[in-house]
């Protein structure tokens, strides 16, 4: 997959106008023909929102079932207003926030003949994570263990915990491992330049 800058640039403004349209009126933006085209590939996405440094909502679908242009509307919209860990977001409070959009690879499963092998199959700045265990599962993106300085364990522990299991639980049997990479593009000031993130 290959985004330029200007792609970026494009997807981030889009995120911010279907958010903005949202908050002010509860309707969704109308898309060009040209942008539905130009973002017609099926992908995993996520839209993330920052309010002075710190997370505002973040909202996603991991894995390819849609086009591009679809699931970047609808987690746009859902990062702002349906994020269980915050209050929706007010249109007063987009002043302050930057708005960042992930595309990711489609997620694979980490095949290893024994659990400890996880660490060494992934690397942090390149992957992100996915645990499924047996009440569920949890994400995290590549860039979260770079912003907390995570080492490979650490992020497979943080990633166990996101899913609501214990950290250690990657080590145990019938739990699966899955990564992907994303291309991150983020906002520099709210409603500023856009700039790609060097993972």
């Amino acid at each position: 997959m290959i985004l330029s800058n200007s792609d970026g640039e494009l997807l981030v403004k889009t995120a911010r106008m279907a958010i903005t349209k949202y908050l002010t009126d509860y309707k969704k933006i109308d898309l060009t023909d040209e942008f539905k085209e130009k973002f017609s590939f099926n992908s995993g996405v996520f839209v993330t929102l920052n309010k002075n440094e710190d997370l505002r909502g973040c909202i996603g679908f991991p894995t390819p079932d849609r086009k591009l242009h679809q699931s970047l509307i609808e987690a746009a919209i859902a990062s702002s207003t349906e994020d269980p860990r915050f209050l929706p977001v007010s249109i007063e409070e987009m002043r302050e926030i930057t708005v960042e959009v992930t595309v990711l690879t489609p997620p694979s499963v980490i095949k290893v003949n024994h659990p400890l092998e996880y660490p060494k199959m992934i690397r942090v700045g390149r992957d992100g994570l996915i645990v499924r265990w047996r009440y569920g599962s949890g994400l995290l993106l590549p860039q979260v263990p770079l912003e907390y300085g995570w080492n490979e364990e650490e992020f497979l522990n943080h990633t166990c915990e996101k899913a609501g299991a214990p950290p250690n639980c990657w080590k145990q049997k019938g739990t699966i491992v899955l990564k992907f990479e994303g291309i991150v593009f983020r906002e520099k000031t709210p409603d500023g330049p856009v700039i790609k993130l060097e993972l």
